[in-house]
């Protein structure tokens, strides 16, 4: 199996590309378990140019709880830029939001035109296939009739794995990033939401007239899921003690509970217990890039084996490459210079 070099090369000096969200709607959208969208859009961000046969394009897909604007922010913007990874004097790369996400497409918060306020607890079931077919619509609608790849780190590597297997034909590679083709645990919807009915201002999941709604509880589930993914270890390697890591966690976790909705990390939680594509995995004809963080434990190492075996048992040709990281599921943010070089080399292959 490969590994990802370590490397200090820095990546080029160019500020990291900007762009404004935009919208595109797409129509009535019928879901994989019986519900409906009526009037369903999805936001999204693109930069670059599409070329002419509007073949030229990325899609990147964002994790469980980010947004579309990842692709801008962090360790990945060091992807995003001319002669970057995502280059965009050669890509088109679009980063799309999430059917039920927070930032702008039709979600939980979005308003039902049967009741006229929002759909709050009533938004139907979705799945990641219906994801992945907002996402073919939003490409569609923009002109792109093939994609040179899909990219994406954790509930965006379900989407990759999901768009591999959904539409075979429609683009030549998929990376995905800290992920895998199934679900590695279940989602506890049932504890989520009596921890959220506790809040005095959840109103029957009716909150949003609520002031704050339900920022409190949002707040502390966000500093669980930091260090979860191994912020804690990462602050205490700067040399933070106890109480500025608190301090340090608080201020990351406060703005994410200001904008993410309760009921979106309940639709998409839920989506994630309905997720596993290994009984489809021969339908992928993409080539796949799998890579995993070496010290990441929600997605550890020990997926590489059983996995890969798995894509090769399929006919799919796919390699493999680790992160060489102490900064556990955000070691492809933090550390993102350690693996762009791979991901570099690989969408060379599929351009060329």
């Amino acid at each position: 199996m490969q590994t990802a070099q370590t490397q200090t090369t820095e990546m080029q000096a160019t500020e990291t590309q900007t762009a404004q969200t935009q919208t595109v709607a797409i129509g009535r959208l019928e879901l994989r378990l019986g519900g409906v969208l009526a009037d369903a859009k999805l936001a999204y961000c693109s930069y670059g140019t599409l070329a002419p046969d509007g073949g030229n394009a990325i899609l990147v897909t964002h994790g469980f709880t980010s947004s579309h604007q990842f692709v801008e922010q962090g360790g990945w913007g060091s992807l995003l830029g001319p002669g970057r990874p995502l280059d965009t004097n050669r890509f088109f790369v679009v980063s799309s939001n999430m059917l039920g996400s927070s930032y702008g497409s039709t979600a939980p918060s979005s308003i039902d035109p049967a009741s006229g306020r929002p759909y709050g607890p009533d938004f139907p079931a979705i799945t990641v296939a219906d994801m992945v077919q907002a996402q073919r619509r939003l490409l569609g609608a923009l002109g792109v009739r093939q994609l040179v790849a899909v990219v994406g780190p954790s509930y965006g590597g379900f989407q990759a794995f999901t768009w591999g297997v959904e539409f075979p034909d429609f683009m030549r590679g998929l990376v995905p990033v800290e992920s895998a083709p199934r679900a590695q645990a279940p989602f506890d919807d049932v504890a989520l939401l009596r921890r959220l009915a506790a809040d005095p201002r959840w109103n029957g999941g009716h909150y949003y007239d609520e002031g704050e709604g339900v920022l409190q509880t949002m707040t502390a589930l966000r500093i669980e899921t930091l260090r979860r993914y191994g912020a804690e270890q990462g602050l205490r390697a700067q040399g933070l003690d106890a109480t500025a890591i608190e301090a340090e966690l608080l201020r990351q976790a406060r703005p994410w509970a200001r904008e993410f909705d309760a009921h979106s990390m309940l639709a998409l939680g839920r989506a994630i217990n309905r997720y596993d594509v290994t009984p489809d995995l021969g339908r992928i004809r993409a080539r796949v890039l799998y890579l995993l963080s070496r010290t990441d434990a929600v997605f550890p190492p020990s997926l590489a084996p059983p996995v890969m075996a798995a894509l090769r048992n399929a006919g799919v040709d796919a390699r493999y490459a680790e992160i060489d990281t102490v900064h556990g599921h955000l070691g492809s943010d933090v550390d993102v210079a350690l693996w762009a070089p791979v991901l570099s080399g690989f969408l060379d292959e599929l351009a060329g």
